[in-house]
Parts: C-alpha cells; sequence; structure tokens
C-alpha cells in the first residue's frame, strides 16, 4: 500500500507535505479530512490521537505526525533530489533551521490571527490579537527578507522542503488583512514563483476539491475509512 497523507481543509498546514509529495515523486496516496468536523472523530484519532492535520500513515502502516517530522521523513526520501540533505552535513543543519524558524515564528504568527477569526469575543479584545499577530508578522517577514534577498530559495539556488513548507504558511496573508506582502519584495517574488509551481497548483486544486493533474505520484484519494481498512489489510 502506498503512503497515504491525511490533509487538513481548509486551508491546513498539511498543503507544505502535499507540495513535498508532488516534489518527491513517489507513489503516495490522498485522505481529506474536514476540520473541524472529521479532524475530532473517534475514526481519526486512531491516526492521531490529538486530532491534528497533517499525518502520515507509511506504506508498514507506521503513523508519523507533525509536519516537520513529515518532512524530514520525506527529505530522508529525497537527497537524491535534493529536497533534503545527510544528516550530518551543513546543508541538513540549516535546511533544519529554516524549517524550525518557519514553524515556530511564521505558523506561530498566525496563531493569534486566527484565534480571532474563529471565536467570539469582545471587540477589545480580538483587535489586542490581531495586532500582536500583525506584529509579530511584520517582523516574520522582515527576517525572511533580509534572509531571501539575492537567493532564488530559501536556501539558495535550490528548492528543497523550506519552500514547500513556506509557500502552505505565508499563503494566510490572503485571510488576515494585517501586512501588505509587496512590501517585501524578496518573501513577495519567492511568493509568486511557488504559487506557480505545479506542485503547488496540484495542491490548491486538491484543497479545493478540484480535478487536480499530478506531476508527482499521486495514486488517488481515499477516504479515511478506506485508508483504515487498507492499511489494516496490508499490515
Amino acid at each position: 500500500m502506498e503512503p497515504t497523507l491525511f490533509y487538513g481543509v481548509p486551508s491546513g498546514c498539511s498543503f507544505g507535505s502535499i507540495v513535498a509529495l508532488e516534489w518527491l515523486g513517489e507513489p503516495y496516496r490522498l485522505s481529506r479530512i474536514d476540520m473541524p468536523g472529521d479532524v475530532t472523530s473517534e475514526a481519526y484519532r486512531r491516526v492521531n490521537p490529538v486530532a491534528e492535520t497533517p499525518s502520515l500513515m507509511t506504506d508498514d502502516g507506521t503513523v508519523i505526525t507533525e509536519s516537520m517530522a513529515i518532512l524530514n521523513h520525506l527529505g530522508a526520501r529525497g537527497i537524491g533530489k535534493r529536497l533534503g540533505f545527510p544528516q550530518g552535513t551543513a546543508e541538513f543543519d540549516r535546511l533544519n533551521q529554516i524549517l524550525a524558524y518557519l514553524n515556530t515564528s511564521l505558523f506561530s504568527g498566525f496563531a493569534p490571527l486566527w484565534y480571532a477569526l474563529e471565536h467570539d469575543m469582545p471587540g477589545a479584545a480580538k483587535d489586542a490579537l490581531r495586532a500582536y499577530g500583525a506584529s509579530s508578522l511584520a517582523k516574520v517577514h522582515a527576517h525572511l527578507e533580509r534572509m531571501i534577498e539575492g537567493k532564488d530559495w530559501l536556501l539558495g539556488d535550490q528548492r528543497s522542503l523550506a519552500d514547500a513548507y513556506f509557500i502552505g504558511i505565508a499563503r494566510w496573508t490572503n485571510y488576515h488583512d494585517v501586512l501588505d506582502r509587496r512590501d517585501y519584495p524578496s518573501v513577495q517574488r519567492l511568493y509568486e514563483k511557488l504559487e506557480n509551481d505545479p506542485g503547488v497548483r496540484f495542491a490548491h486544486a486538491i484543497e479545493r476539491g478540484e480535478a487536480a493533474e499530478s506531476s508527482g505520484g499521486f495514486m488517488g484519494e481515499v477516504t479515511l475509512e478506506e485508508a483504515l481498512s487498507l492499511h489494516r489489510q496490508a499490515a
């Protein structure tokens, strides 16, 4: 059985893992998990007890959770394509440093904005959360601008899994009107280049539930129940 990625919609951070699988080019399947409904179901908790996406069920039935762990797993399989690097090398350390920054700073910068958007609260409290998120994201984008300036990709002249994770999170500025990405031209340039990537276009189509043309190893979608059943049979 091919590995199956359980991805969250709408607009989950699973997006980067879908792009990474497309870039890797090996056979895989996808299983759509609606949030907050399916993700908190008892069936999905058998995959991920903390009820979060993404989760990757490997071909032997092992489940890997958390985007960083999934991307490192895929990176180890994609060393030949320079999506990842051998552990112990400077490139490996740099990739993990950037992935960690994106996760702890860019991803986390959006947390108060998502909370303010999704919860009913007094105007002053919502304004405070939005102001905090806006301030955090401005600092992150300024740092990313310095990091990317003069480079083609986050790591330099070669795309990596850091770029796949970046595009899945950076697009959230489209939902939260707290900064203008065009004020950060290097960040905007990378964003636009990635938006034109076939793997990224594929991930967008998948999220929207549209017919999607894979340039990788996509073998089709399965329901949560089908995925669980198929992997029980393969075990």
